[in-house]
Parts: C-alpha cells; sequence; structure tokens
C-alpha cells in the first residue's frame, strides 16, 4: 500500500487558479475550513465551486474574491442566517451561480462516480431550476416509458477536498459510530478525480481493520491525507467537537462589509503560515478542547 499522508501545503500543491473544486461537509460539520484558508493564503482564485450544503468554506473563498462560480444545493450560514460574502458577490455579479435541488445534485455526483455524462431524474420536472440551467439539465423522452425525463451533468470537478473523522496513512477514512448523517460526503469522495482528504486524527492501520465496515473513503479513491486536527474550526466536526460560537459571530461581524472580511481573513488566513499558526491563533489546542463532544 501506497503511504500517502503528507503536510496539507503538500497535498494542496496541485490545485491552481481556474480549476473546479468539489468540497464535502455539510452545513456547519465538516467544513474543510483549514484547507480553504491554504488555499487563500496560496492566492487561489477562478474557482468552480460544486458543494452540497455549505457555509464557511465557500464564504471564506468568495471573500477573497476566489469564486468564479458556484453549483450546489445551498450556501449560507445555517443557523447563523446568510453568507454574507457569498451573497454580497453574487448581487453583485462576482459569481456565477447555478441552484440545483438536493436529489439534483446527488443526481449529478452518482452521474460522476460511475463515470457517465448525465443522470436521468425526474424530480425538476416543471421547475424553474430546469428552465434557468439548460446547459446542465436538458429534457428528453424515456426509450421505455415514452414519459419525460431530464438529463442532469455529472457534477465533474479537478480536485474534490473533504474534510473527515479519522483515517490512516494510506488514506482509509472511517466514521465514528455516532454521527450526522445528513451529507453525502461519501458520494462526494467517490466522484472524485483527485481526492485530498483532511482528518482530524491519523490512526494505525491496525485500528482502521478492527472495524473495517466504518471505512467510507478507501484509501484507493485517495490521492492524499492530511492529520488536521480542528480542521473544520470555526465549524463543527460531528462527533468530535461543537461549533465556535464566538469566533462564527465575530467572523459574521466583521464580514458586514468588504473591508471587514478582508480583514479577518489577514489575520485568520492570509497571514497565517500554517495550520498549527491559526490553531495557536484562536488559543491553542487547550483552549479548543473546550469545544469537544464527550465520548
Amino acid at each position: 500500500m501506497k503511504d500517502k499522508l503528507v503536510g496539507l501545503d503538500t497535498a494542496l500543491a496541485p490545485i491552481e487558479s481556474g480549476c473546479t473544486l468539489a468540497l464535502g461537509g455539510s452545513l456547519l460539520r465538516r467544513q474543510p475550513n483549514a484547507a480553504v484558508r491554504a488555499l487563500i493564503r496560496r492566492g487561489i482564485r477562478d474557482l468552480t465551486l460544486l458543494t452540497w450544503a455549505t457555509t464557511t468554506a465557500t464564504d471564506m473563498l468568495a471573500a477573497a474574491g476566489a469564486v468564479r462560480r458556484w453549483e450546489g444545493i445551498y450556501a449560507g450560514m445555517f443557523s447563523h442566517g446568510l453568507a454574507p460574502n457569498f451573497r454580497r458577490a453574487v448581487e453583485a455579479g462576482e459569481i456565477e451561480v447555478r441552484d440545483f435541488s438536493e436529489t439534483a445534485m446527488v443526481a449529478r455526483f452518482r452521474a460522476a462516480s460511475a463515470g457517465v455524462e448525465f443522470h436521468p431524474i425526474r424530480t425538476l420536472l416543471g421547475s424553474d431550476v430546469a428552465r434557468h440551467n439548460p446547459e446542465q439539465i436538458r429534457e428528453f423522452t424515456c426509450p421505455f416509458s415514452g414519459k419525460p425525463l431530464h438529463a442532469i451533468a455529472a457534477a465533474k470537478s479537478d480536485f474534490t477536498i473533504i474534510h473527515g473523522y479519522v483515517g490512516d496513512r494510506y488514506g482509509n477514512v472511517q466514521w465514528p459510530i455516532v454521527r450526522d448523517s445528513d451529507d453525502i460526503d461519501q458520494m462526494i469522495g467517490s466522484s472524485a478525480k483527485r481526492l485530498i482528504v483532511t482528518v482530524e486524527k491519523i490512526v494505525s492501520h491496525e485500528e482502521i481493520k478492527r472495524r473495517p465496515t466504518l471505512t467510507y473513503i478507501p484509501g484507493n479513491w485517495v490521492e492524499a491525507i492530511v492529520e488536521t486536527p480542528y480542521g473544520a474550526h470555526p465549524a463543527a466536526c460531528d462527533g468530535h467537537y461543537d461549533e465556535d460560537e464566538v469566533h462564527l459571530a465575530d467572523y459574521l461581524a466583521k464580514c458586514r462589509t468588504r473591508e471587514g472580511a478582508s480583514a479577518y481573513l489577514d489575520e485568520f488566513a492570509r497571514h497565517v503560515a500554517s495550520h498549527e499558526a491559526y490553531l495557536q491563533k484562536v488559543g491553542g489546542i487547550d483552549a479548543l478542547r473546550a469545544f469537544d463532544v464527550a465520548a
């Protein structure tokens, strides 16, 4: 087996401006924020983002002016309201948006997983979603039933970044027994062309083998794996720690203006040398343990 354990900057080095990037995570859980801060630090721009229910990761990239186009089901801040940087950029015409329903985005990732160009669906028939997106959703007649269907384009990405729970140095990533489940990270991972995974903790291969049924991302899907404790901060990693409500409130307060958002990125992304330095800046590991979920 190939050792795929590397540092964060090494893992992200192949990602270039102008690529299509899929991001895992659902709402305020497992947003790949450490990786996103590293991309912002590098000055990556002109991205097309493919997401599920995205929050902090997409909003920080929007604040950095790094997003050209977004495709997904939801971009906001969940219980904290709207995503201020994303909304401001969309309203200014700086980000092109393509909205999809949950079932439609699932179908798109399924098509990419299967290596086909599209997936047939029925759920958008009669909707404005299809009417406003003729380049990716096209009506056709089912050759078996004669009924109308939509062909929805596969969600093809150049790179995919997912923040997971625990993994081994060979790229095998496991769920905890108790977790939230309203996400499709496994499907996003299976659809990836080049998959980069950050995890809370690297464990031994022997530990992975003790509970093989918990492995939801097998190592053969993974290009690089990075140990990144509190890698979703200030969002949560379900089963590990809750979101940092104080930091999120401060983020949203600063992001009421472009200038405030830029100052936030300067303080917590652009001028921070590494994820380890970021952890120190937000109080250090000992302070962050206050958000840990009791076992």
